[in-house]
């Protein structure tokens, strides 16, 4: 498969993560709309979580990041993706949990900041 087109980890049936593809439910979470540039708006994401220590990006490509987050008290390492849905200005987004069964809504609370901060910087 094309980079441009990496597709995203699935959640699992575990209420552990979000993600913008999952069905309606309790696993949804609205993706990102960019009214600019929807490329822009993938780069000012890396660049926010450059800046934060609970983040370690690991693959950037042209239309897909993936970083590893870190829990800042028990360190566990959860995985959030942001991919740019082909064709238009959404960019799916998600964030699950690797071990565990309950993440007490951490996953949604991370991306809803991450969403938050972007507001904030006008997207």
């Amino acid at each position: 498969m094309p980079d441009q087109f990496k597709r995203m980890q699935p959640c699992p049936s575990s209420p552990n993560c979000v993600s913008s593809k999952a069905d309606p439910g309790p696993h949804f979470i609205e993706p990102l709309v960019s009214a600019t540039d929807v490329a822009e708006l993938i780069l000012t994401i890396k660049a926010s979580l450059e800046k934060d220590s609970a983040f370690t990006i690991v693959e950037v490509e042209a239309n897909y990041l993936r970083v590893e987050a870190r829990t800042r008290i028990l360190r566990f390492v959860d995985d959030v993706e942001f991919q740019i849905r082909p064709g238009s200005n959404v960019v799916d987004m998600r964030s699950g949990s690797r071990v565990g069964y309950s993440d007490l809504g951490k996953n949604r609370r991370r991306l809803e900041a991450i969403r938050n901060s972007l507001v904030k910087q006008g997207f």
